[in-house]
């Protein structure tokens, strides 16, 4: 018998990121022909996925399948007729397919968004984007992992272009790599949460000279 607990769960996670997904400008387009055949529960499926997609951009498959609490099958159509219809993108990072909303995220943010799904590249940035100029050492007994560990990830950090090692590990593009931790913390975790309440005491402004009083 199933559970009728974990089956009204899904329903309302799935109602709740399907409320993301209708508001989303992207929502309305493909599968038009196919419209007034889809039945409640697809047409639910394929919102939440989308608005999933747009709260948590850089989710690869299995993440969007298991937190949607959908089948393997059902979450491959579905990914594969929206990215055939324009909806979403995806981007290959090693053995991951990371999907986004098409056309809101530049190759730069696409690279970064997927590196900060990852536990130790996302504390190393963020421990930098707090303490710029942090040791690696330093970043390793915080993260509790090995300097190896941290030199390892320093490195494809530096080959994707989110961070330099001339010197001092520092981050690259320091204002638009908060900027996304800001946005969606509350999708990647406690770290980049508490990184979003600190956001205003890191931003310094600094006026040109010159400029009007």
């Amino acid at each position: 018998m199933p559970n009728r607990d974990i089956d009204e769960e899904k329903r309302a996670t799935l109602r709740r990121f399907a409320a993301l997904g209708a508001a989303s400008p992207l929502a309305g387009l493909g599968a038009s022909g196919e419209a007034e055949a889809t039945s409640d529960s697809t047409s639910d499926a394929r919102d939440a996925i989308v608005g999933y997609v747009a709260s948590t951009p850089g989710a690869h498959f299995s993440k969007i399948r298991d937190d949607l609490s959908l089948g393997t099958g059902e979450t491959q159509h579905h990914l594969r007729q929206l990215v055939d219809d324009g909806v979403l993108v995806f981007r290959r990072d090693g053995d991951y397919k990371r999907f986004f909303p098409a056309d809101r995220f530049s190759e730069f943010e696409q690279v970064a968004l997927g590196y900060l799904r990852r536990r130790t590249p996302r504390g190393m940035l963020v421990a930098l984007l707090r303490d710029p100029g942090t040791s690696g050492a330093a970043i390793a007994e915080r993260l509790d992992v090995s300097r190896a560990t941290v030199s390892g990830y320093a490195r494809k950090l530096d080959d994707a272009g989110l961070l330099s090692r001339d010197g001092a590990y520092a981050v690259e593009r320091p204002e638009t790599l908060l900027t996304l931790v800001v946005r969606y913390a509350d999708s990647l975790g406690p770290e980049a949460a508490a990184l979003a309440d600190e956001a205003d005491s890191l931003i310094r402004y600094e006026p040109r000279d010159g400029a009007d009083d």
